[in-house]
């Protein structure tokens, strides 16, 4: 009969990969106790049996479909879905239709609303954030023509495209403009895999030059380094040392990129994402939680589509 371990294991590489839209369990100790999207908030243990008789307001058809109610946040009125559901505890989640609250049928409405006058601050922060990433997938798309700019280590380069009879690529740093040369004949495709690669050049430069000072500071050693060009994660790393970054993460700030690299190899210390796991990382990147916040608020809508 054969091991299970080798199956485990490559469970365990799975569960370590940085996910690009999904949040990861992090020690209470060392996060704010805002609750994510779709976290339940725990009544007390007296209230989580239904108490017997309870009067309710609801009708049958609003326990089935939903109900849209409003409640005064901070001088506002705030419309929110209601559902009623078998859960034994109360659910906040924030979709692109607003606030969907979900509560068990026997709980009162005044009950509810006061949940909701509790988590005021992460309910108005979460659709704030909702809407700022709705206004950004409404910009207009990238067009790949001479002039246009491109989001690199956090700021913005400008996209210069000059004929020539060979190809040719050169980054002027004084005045932040990418030089592409190409032919008279060149398609776009032709162009954005000129600055594909060159983004991938510097990705290379970039996380390379990163790596070895975590890896000191953590007491680590990593096999080896390669891009990813993954749609959902900007990182992973393997129990044997190999390290796997998503090349799109040149895009973002030092710091953004930072925070991941460290991230991977604190896996080296800790393969898990347990309280200590986290403590690692905070332990050579004690701002962990800023750039962990910034990286989710990035979007694939806000990067260029090559």
């Amino acid at each position: 009969m054969k091991s299970p371990l080798p199956s485990l294991g490559k469970a365990i590489q799975r569960a370590l990969q940085l996910d690009l839209f999904s949040d990861f369990l992090v020690s209470e100790r060392l996060r704010s106790p805002t609750p994510q999207p779709g976290s339940q908030v725990a009544q007390p243990p007296a209230t989580l049996q239904p108490p017997p008789q309870l009067p309710s307001t609801e009708t049958d058809i609003e326990r089935r479909t939903g109900d849209l109610r409003r409640v005064q946040l901070q001088g506002t009125w705030l419309t929110y879905q209601l559902q009623r559901s078998k859960r034994r505890s109360i659910g906040f989640l924030i979709n692109e239709d607003g606030l969907r609250i979900t509560a068990p049928r026997w709980v009162t409405l005044a009950d509810i609303e006061k949940a909701i006058h509790e988590k005021q601050t992460w309910i108005l922060r979460k659709l704030a954030e909702r809407r700022e990433l709705t206004a950004r997938r409404a910009r207009p798309v990238m067009q790949w023509c001479d002039g246009a700019r491109l989001p690199y280590l956090g700021n913005e380069i400008t996209l210069r495209i000059t004929p020539a009879s060979a190809s040719g690529t050169h980054f002027r740093h004084e005045a932040s403009e990418l030089i592409i040369s190409l032919p008279h004949d060149a398609n776009e495709q032709q162009l954005k895999d000129r600055v594909q690669a060159w983004l991938q050049q510097e990705a290379r430069r970039e996380f390379n030059q990163r790596l070895p000072i975590f890896a000191e500071k953590l007491n680590v050693r990593y096999h080896s380094m390669a891009l990813s060009a993954a749609t959902t994660r900007w990182g992973s790393c393997t129990s044997q040392g190999k390290i796997r970054l998503n090349w799109r993460l040149i895009h973002f700030s030092p710091q953004i990129i930072d925070y991941v690299v460290a991230h991977e190899l604190a896996h080296l210390r800790e393969m898990n994402h347990s309280p200590r796991f986290w403590a690692t990382v905070q332990s050579v990147f004690p701002d962990f939680e800023i750039a962990r916040h910034q990286l989710r608020q990035h979007a694939s809508a806000d990067l260029p589509d090559f």
